[in-house]
């Protein structure tokens, strides 16, 4: 899970800082070690090298071609004490006063008690690390509906989380990103850039949600890693949701026991144990269209 936390300046322009909840291997890269969790890096990092994987860097690199310094924040895929550590120091530090979680699909709105919960890991650990943050406002978007459907994510009950945030107050609206704007020019740029620097790990995600903004549909593959499996490319994958954080974090069911862990393994056995202790699931639906 991707975060962008902003600061109001002068005018109505923020200023923004990224993060990233990141599967590169941080250790073996070179930045500014901010917390035991957190990385700063930028545009003269070195990544791990052997593994070509690294496309914080490679971003970062990106946009000083384009004539910006921009450093990344990298968070490690570890558990929610040190994760939320990360949080503070960079609510704190940036002085933050907006944090915007952004999950590449869908599945951060799975409460718990659905027959598949997709691959929650990072979305809840980052949830209930920025849940209890003293920040002034705090907020998800989902991007990428239909993608998580590969791992058993039912969207009738992705809707149905909509619609009982909506209830509750905390659904924000959505919008689309269109092929015309120059913001998601950019994001296609810079996409891009980043997959020609490690060919063989292009984003899934970001490669579908570039499909369905440049108007594939159905099936269609934009990268080899997806061969052997159906894709549903669609034009709902474009689309940001927007919600209040709180809201949707108090709805995970299991929650509470992801507030206490300290690695990716213990999030792992949280999760594990939650699955077997919870009360029957409920079995994937279709959306009835």
């Amino acid at each position: 899970m991707a975060y962008r936390c902003t600061s109001p300046c002068a005018t109505r322009a923020k200023r923004v800082w990224l993060a990233n909840l990141s599967f590169t291997n941080l250790e073996s890269c070179t930045g500014r070690r901010r917390t035991p969790a957190l990385l700063e890096i930028d545009a003269d990092s070195q990544g791990p090298g052997f593994i070509n994987y690294f496309p914080e860097g490679y971003l970062s690199q990106w946009f000083r071609e384009q004539g910006e310094e921009v450093s990344i924040f990298c968070l490690h895929r570890t558990g929610v004490v040190p994760l939320r550590e990360a949080y503070q120091h960079s609510s704190t530090n940036c002085t933050s006063t907006r944090f915007f979680l952004v999950d590449g699909g869908t599945d951060s709105l799975m409460r718990g008690d659905e027959e598949g919960l997709g691959t929650p890991h990072e979305d809840i650990a980052s949830l209930a690390a920025t849940y209890e943050l003293p920040v002034e406002r705090k907020l998800l978007a989902c991007l990428g509906f239909g993608v998580d459907a590969f791992h058993g994510v039912s969207h009738y009950f992705y809707l149905e989380a909509v619609a009982e945030l909506i209830r509750d107050g905390a659904y924000l609206g959505a919008f689309s990103l269109t092929a015309d704007m120059p913001e998601v020019e950019r994001f296609r740029e810079a996409t891009l850039s980043v997959f020609v620097q490690m060919p063989r790990h292009p984003s899934i995600v970001n490669s579908s949600i570039l499909s369905a903004v440049a108007g594939h549909y159905g099936d269609h593959h934009a990268t080899a890693r997806t061969q052997g499996s159906e894709l549903w490319i669609n034009p709902l994958m474009a689309l940001y949701w927007c919600f209040q954080l709180e809201p949707v974090a108090r709805r995970v069911q299991y929650l509470e026991k992801m507030k206490e862990t300290t690695t990716m393994s213990d999030v792992v056995v949280a999760l594990s144990h939650w699955l077997a202790v919870r009360p029957e699931a409920r079995s994937a639906r279709p959306i009835p269209l």
